[in-house]
């Protein structure tokens, strides 16, 4: 299956954070609070939001960083995604 948003909404994954001792041996990150990281999967057309025109400024493979607690996470094939309106992307990290 495939995920293909409507209207400003992007399709995030989050970026998973390993923590590694000095040592080298790999903490899980289950304890941790979820990182705000995510990479764009997919991309909605934009178009009227509201009765305003709305351009993307996100693309496919961005590294982007979303407001804490926005979006609406969904389980697809496996994968974890969260589904955000383009508004709750904060930065893309170049």
């Amino acid at each position: 299956m495939k995920l293909v948003p409507l209207g400003d909404r992007v399709v995030l994954k989050q970026l998973v954070e390993e923590e590694a001792t000095k040592s080298g041996i790999v903490l899980p990150g289950q304890n941790k609070e979820k990182p705000q990281q995510a990479e764009v999967i997919a991309v909605g057309p934009g178009g009227m939001v509201d009765g305003k025109e709305v351009a993307m400024q996100v693309k496919v493979g961005d590294n982007v960083i979303y407001s804490k607690y926005s979006g609406t996470e969904v389980k697809l094939d496996g994968e974890e995604y969260i589904i955000v309106k383009q508004a709750d992307i904060l930065a893309v990290i170049q």
